[in-house]
């Protein structure tokens, strides 16, 4: 009985994370330029996590904390992330993302598979609150260069650099 219950519960919260989820996610074929092959395994991993940083990312945002990047988040994407999350506690504000749409393409893959580069077209909402008086709202589109990394359990975002469209 509790194996049943245990299955069902993770059946229903699976199916809750999907229904709220209203981006639409685009994976082109992977375009390597690189000398290592990349196995669909490791692809469908590297998008997964990508993905779930874009989630840590708007909450740490959102309810300004930095540690919340601590899983997602390495190195200079994460030392950015956390001046800007200091930053904008220092102002008395906080930033909504909602992520809308991602366009996604694995470029590169190390030689020694120690990094992964994407490009993602991305499309998201922003809001700047403060408070919870809405400052400003903006519908953003731009080109994200990515290298993620592999940690003990999951791939990591390194590099996070913004180019708008």
């Amino acid at each position: 009985m509790r194996k049943l219950l245990l299955i069902t519960c993770s059946f229903l919260l699976t199916a809750s994370v999907f229904a709220a989820d209203d981006r639409t996610i685009h994976v082109q074929p992977a375009n390597l330029q690189g000398p290592r092959p990349l196995e669909k395994q490791t692809e469908a991993a590297v998008i997964r996590d990508y993905l779930e940083a874009w989630q840590s990312l708007s909450t740490a945002l959102e309810q300004n904390r930095a540690s919340l990047l601590d899983s997602d988040f390495v190195g200079t994407a994460r030392d950015k992330l956390t001046d800007t999350i200091q930053e904008q506690s220092k102002l008395g504000i906080r930033t909504l993302y909602q992520d809308r749409a991602h366009d996604l393409q694995i470029v590169f893959y190390s030689p020694e598979g120690l990094s992964i580069q994407l490009v993602d077209h991305v499309e998201y909402d922003m809001q700047v609150l403060d408070h919870e008086k809405v400052l400003a709202t903006q519908r953003v589109r731009a080109r994200y260069v990515t290298v993620l990394t592999p940690s003990e359990v999951r791939w990591r975002v390194r590099v996070l650099q913004a180019e708008p469209e």
